[in-house]
């Protein structure tokens, strides 16, 4: 898959607030655990932990041992690709909407000669 590829699971991920508030934490803090994040979402320590699995699963966040517990955090090449998707997916938008202006404008151009003759 090319980087400028949308991949749905990622941005399906990504689509959700409980889970774009992690990356944020996480991104703040460096790490995490499913505790330590649940502590700052108005969702179980469960939900986290369900969230980070999602997260996982599409690479955005990796984790490491600690003890009981995992630590994780954000898997920053993963982050980039979501970046150049979301940039080339931007980019294919402002196209379509320059051309729907420019389809527009003559319309209304076309629509005022007409009124004029």
């Amino acid at each position: 898959m090319s980087p400028t590829t949308v991949d749905d699971d990622l941005w399906s991920a990504i689509g959700d607030p409980t889970r774009r508030r992690m990356l944020d934490l996480l991104l703040t803090t460096g790490e995490g655990t499913a505790t330590t994040l649940g502590q700052q979402l108005p969702v179980t320590r469960q939900a986290v932990a369900k969230h980070l699995t999602v997260l996982d699963r599409v690479g955005l966040v990796q984790s490491r041992s600690a003890g009981r517990e995992k630590l994780y955090h954000v898997d920053e090449a993963q982050l980039a690709r979501a970046v150049a998707q979301l940039t080339s997916v931007t980019a294919a938008w402002d196209a379509r909407l320059h051309r729907i202006k420019h389809l527009a404008e003559s319309i209304q151009h076309k629509a005022n000669q007409s009124k004029k003759n």
